[in-house]
């Protein structure tokens, strides 16, 4: 059995272009995780104290669509403090939109 070591590894062998985020466990991070398990492809974790949502390749956050499960407006800042950590490239298209892009150079679209 061989075993491959750190300076073995090439690029193609640890790119990955999943994205996602935990939020804490709270009303909003629930009413969050039930409207995006309805998408295709993401994939919902509940934790005791976290929530975790993933995808492959790009995670769209639509803050209007957001704001009707709850009954009440969400924007982009109070989606931020929800979650606690994310992974890819988060990009605010619009006022009413938060991307996550696993491939960063999707994301480059949006560089000023």
């Amino acid at each position: 059995m061989s075993t491959q070591t750190f300076k073995d590894l090439k690029r193609e062998d640890t790119v990955s272009h999943k994205c996602g985020v935990t939020m804490n466990e709270s009303v909003d991070s629930r009413v969050i995780a039930e409207v995006m398990q309805e998408k295709p492809g993401v994939e919902v974790l509940y934790y005791p104290a976290m929530i975790r949502i993933d995808t492959e390749g790009k995670l769209t956050f639509d803050m209007e669509e957001i704001s009707e499960a709850l009954g009440r407006e969400f924007t982009p800042y109070d989606f931020e403090v929800v979650m606690s950590t994310h992974y890819g490239r988060m990009v605010m298209i619009d006022e009413n939109t938060v991307v996550l892009f696993g491939n960063m150079e999707e994301a480059l679209q949006y560089e000023e």
